[in-house]
């Protein structure tokens, strides 16, 4: 029988983030001398000796048995089971909520649909050349709980933040940026309205002291900035202005959007205090992020020339739109993936009139064939992606001058990869072998 003074707590997924958790508890004087268990649903999972746990189908039966659960972003704070917890006094908590609670320093929240990771890193690098004490973490690949005990009260905490990090989370940072929001996760979120609820607690609990910085244009983002008590700055990228113009032309990156995303680092460095020249030294030396829009290789032939992009990190409808827009030239766009219950429709408008070809590929294939189904002769269905992309270039070799072959799914991945980034080094690979 446990101690009536211990609490019975849990680690609910023992992934990246729950391993992270395991390394706090352990050093947090109050939490290790609590009983400690991991619930996962891999009946593999190596966990450390000691540790009690519930692995396996059975791992989310009877959540009510504990006082307190930390929930990695990977379990849905909606599932029925976490609901019904919480009816009976659990305390639901997470390994961002933590952090949030125990950071010494300012701490600055990114988040959107799309360019989370292209900004907050872009945000590192300015800060960094402007020798500020900077940490990155979040939803980028580093738990935030891994950095906490670096911080000072001189730190600055750059936390990219994804929806599934942000629902119920019942702080906000002293600084938020809020890129373009567009509808994702429908497979994880009960709707749109909830997948965007989620992500208005980036700002839902600031203070009037605390800055947020959202881009206008985009309604869901500028609703979220506008409801905030904090001091606002809606954004909107503008050629005409001339710091604008700065940013634009130092930009080596493609892509529309991406001016929205060095725009909104560019301003959140402004505000405190960093100097125009290291921003756009810091623009102009930032050459993007694996996966995002990434220039794989040129392959020059008699009549024509591809250029291979990998948009692997393209995970939604809206992503793959913003990808066939970075380019001026014809594209052979390869798509598909594992099935959201995405809606797809716009694509029939909005996808780049340079686009050439369609290849089609992944679960989602046929749901997106009869959707684009008016491109005709130009709509191409193939089995996997190595098939996917052995087709575009042979059609690449058809077209005459530049051509862009653009990887951009617009689709989830687990269909036939673990992740985005085993789908995008794939599709590398087999670009790289074409003769």
């Amino acid at each position: 029988m446990r101690d009536s003074l211990t609490h019975k707590i849990a680690i609910l997924g023992f992934g990246r983030e729950g391993k992270a958790l395991l390394n706090f508890i352990k050093k947090d004087p109050v939490l290790k001398k609590e009983e400690l268990w991991i619930l996962d649903k891999n009946p593999l999972t190596i966990i450390p000796r000691n540790i009690r746990t519930i692995l396996g189908d059975t791992y989310l039966d009877n959540l009510f048995n504990f006082d307190i659960i930390f929930r990695s972003p990977g379990i849905p704070y909606t599932l029925p089971e976490i609901q019904k917890a919480l009816k009976k006094g659990v305390i639901i908590s997470s390994g961002t909520q933590l952090f949030f609670e125990r950071a010494l320093g300012t701490i600055i929240g990114i988040t959107g649909t799309k360019g989370k990771g292209t900004t907050s890193t872009l945000l590192y690098n300015i800060l960094k050349r402007s020798k500020r004490d900077v940490h990155l973490a979040g939803n980028i690949g580093k738990p935030a709980l891994s950095i906490l005990y670096k911080l000072s009260h001189a730190s600055i905490t750059i936390l990219e933040l994804s929806s599934f990090q942000l629902h119920n989370l019942p702080h906000s940072p002293h600084i938020a940026g809020i890129l373009g929001i567009f509808p994702d996760h429908q497979d994880s979120h009960k709707s749109f309205k909830e997948y965007v609820n989620a992500k208005s607690h980036i700002a839902l609990h600031q203070r009037p002291d605390d800055n947020v910085f959202f881009i206008a244009r985009n309604r869901y983002s500028r609703t979220i900035g506008e409801k905030s008590k904090a001091i606002q700055f809606p954004l909107v990228f503008d050629s005409q202005n001339p710091f604008h113009k700065e940013i634009e032309n130092a930009l080596c990156i493609p892509g529309v959007h991406n001016k929205d995303n060095a725009l909104l680092a560019a301003s959140i460095a402004r505000s405190i205090k960093c100097k125009d020249k290291d921003i756009l030294i810091s623009i102009k030396k930032f050459k993007g992020l694996r996966h995002r829009l990434e220039f794989i290789r040129t392959i020059r032939q008699k009549r024509s020339t591809l250029s291979f992009y990998n948009d692997s990190a393209s995970t939604n409808p809206g992503t793959t739109i913003a990808g066939t827009h970075a380019f001026h030239t014809p594209i052979i766009l390869i798509a598909g993936g594992k099935d959201k219950n995405l809606d797809y429709n716009l694509w029939k408008k909005e996808i780049n009139t340079r686009v050439k070809n369609i290849i089609l590929y992944g679960e989602n294939r046929n749901i997106l064939h009869e959707v684009l189904k008016e491109k005709g002769s130009h709509l191409f269905i193939v089995s996997n992606l190595e098939n996917a992309v052995r087709k575009s270039y042979e059609l690449g070799l058809l077209l005459e001058g530049e051509v862009t072959v653009l990887f951009s799914p617009g689709a989830a991945s687990f269909d036939m990869f673990k992740n985005y980034e085993e789908r995008g080094d794939t599709f590398k690979k087999i670009v790289n072998v074409i003769k």
